[in-house]
């Protein structure tokens, strides 16, 4: 609750008791359902009254609706001004910033993210560098596996078809060599042969 000033020496009581004219005026730019009661008045240094009331704006807590009365020479009161003034403690808006300054604070702020930006799509290729080498080491070694797999398949084709040349045992042990040429000789007919001697 905001205390009323006490009336100087020179203020006019036809001023402070102006509020009739003063919510006359008041109605002229705002509805009356935004308007209070009398909530005290100020001296003012030149003699004129600034009559407070109580604010019923929607948005605009801790503010009054202020207007000053002044009297000149022997005239009734007359309106000077019409305000609505925050009071102490209310909602104001933030300090005003120049537009050039605002403008620079807000080009900084994209360059610092589009830095960011690029060191993290950066760091997002080196890792993903880092994978695909992992990857073709895998490929080289599975490859280098299936190459050994194919020469051991080649060994034992070749070690199959020599058994087939050697396909019985003798009393000895040795293997004895049948359908086959050694040398050009058919080792059938030598066999043959020995029989016949």
């Amino acid at each position: 609750m905001t205390s009323t000033p006490e009336p100087s020496a020179e203020a006019d009581d036809r001023l402070i008791g102006a509020h009739d004219l003063a919510l006359a005026a008041l109605q002229e730019i705002t509805p009356a359902s935004t308007i209070g009661p009398a909530a005290g008045y100020l001296v003012e240094d030149d003699g004129s009254v600034s009559l407070r009331f109580e604010n019923r704006l929607p948005g605009y807590p801790g503010w009054y609706w202020t207007v000053t009365v002044a009297r000149v020479e022997d005239a009734g009161p007359t309106v000077l001004e019409l305000e609505l003034l925050p009071n102490e403690g209310a909602l104001l808006a933030p300090e005003w910033v120049p537009w050039a300054e605002r403008l620079a604070e807000y080009r900084a702020h994209q360059a610092e993210l589009a830095e960011q930006a690029a060191a993290a799509a950066a760091e997002s290729a080196d890792s993903e560098s880092d994978e695909s080498g992992d990857s073709d080491d895998d490929e080289s070694d599975a490859s280098d596996d299936a190459d050994d797999d194919e020469d051991d398949d080649e060994d034992d084709d070749d070690e199959e078809s020599e058994d087939d040349d050697f396909d019985d045992e003798d009393s000895s042990g040795s293997r004895v060599l049948h359908a086959g040429d050694l040398d050009g000789v058919d080792i059938d007919e030598l066999d043959d042969s020995a029989e016949e001697e």
